[in-house]
């Protein structure tokens, strides 16, 4: 089996240090660069193609949100996880609309660390349960705010499951071989659950499911 090549983005090298010596535990991920700005994060990411970036918000020259956006947008087979410590819900928005699949807080203990690469690297998202608490929280006060009715109690029975199982990460083949349909029948469901949450795209559906509380 092939290891997990990781790339850090840190501008404190002890930050990145430390990271390190918590990965590299896994005797199956390896290290293979480090970045201690957003543009150097980018630019290693182009030549050696990680399968997971973990990258801090706050860098110089150029920030982890968008060094997120370049390196998706450029190498979508390499998945984001942020790691941040930053915990307001408009910091957490735009990692995931940049394309980040997970985001932990700098705080988290070691094995939320080890769980949250973990996850990334079979593309699935990840969440600290600090951070999916600010999320819920927030969308909690939205709706009471708003006087809205919650869209996520329009959907029935089934897209529920398949709404759980995208927002997770899990691919329109994988899910149709879990429930024993078609794949055009999750794809149907899928198109159905956007319009019914008025959503447009999966990065807003797991920020639906972040906020709403189903995933985390």
């Amino acid at each position: 089996m092939s290891k997990v090549r990781i790339l850090l983005g840190d501008d404190h090298t002890l930050v990145r240090q430390g990271f390190r010596k918590i990965l590299e535990e896994r005797p199956d991920w390896e290290i293979v660069a480090e970045a201690s700005d957003g543009r150097e994060a980018v630019r290693l990411a182009s030549e050696i193609e990680p399968d997971v970036a973990v990258l801090d918000i706050t860098m110089p020259l150029l920030n982890g949100i968008e060094a997120t956006r370049q390196i998706v947008r450029r190498h979508p087979s390499t998945h984001v996880l942020i790691l941040s410590m930053h915990s307001a819900e408009a910091y957490i928005i735009q990692a995931l609309k940049a394309g980040a699949l997970g985001y932990l807080l700098k705080d988290s203990a070691d094995a939320e660390l080890m769980r949250g690469v973990a996850a990334v690297a079979a593309g699935k998202s990840f969440f600290s349960p600090a951070v999916a608490k600010v999320m819920l929280d927030d969308y909690v006060r939205h709706m009471a705010e708003k006087g809205l009715a919650d869209r996520y109690e329009s959907l029935s029975e089934r897209e529920r499951e398949i709404f759980q199982l995208v927002a997770e990460g899990h691919s329109n083949k994988a899910i149709a071989e879990l429930l024993s349909v078609s794949p055009a029948t999750v794809e149907t469901h899928r198109a159905h659950i956007l319009q019914k949450l008025d959503v447009h795209n999966t990065a807003e559906l797991v920020l639906y499911a972040v906020r709403r509380g189903v995933i985390s």
